[in-house]
């Protein structure tokens, strides 16, 4: 019996002709110009998710303001993604 986790992902073709590469189990979601592309993109964003590569950000207000993202202007109560704390 193979040990091997099995995944579940939706492929959707947009309107604009882009493709939306989901995994429901974990949560990500990625896209790209082809089918290929969108799920190459899925791979690297669900490493990412999962912390087994990248550098965890250890500084979210100069991060944000890396981004151009002004950290009083987010609105609501929402908490950072995971991948954030």
């Amino acid at each position: 019996m193979s040990t091997e986790v099995r995944r579940e992902i939706r492929l959707i073709e947009e309107d604009d002709g882009w493709w939306s590469a989901i995994d429901e189990a974990v949560g990500v979601a990625s896209q790209g110009e082809t089918r290929g592309e969108a799920l190459d993109n899925l791979d690297e964003a669900v490493v990412l998710h999962k912390g087994e590569a990248g550098e965890p950000i250890e500084d979210e207000e100069a991060f944000l303001r890396d981004l151009g993202i002004d950290s009083e202007e987010i609105e609501g109560d929402r908490e950072p993604p995971d991948f954030m704390k």
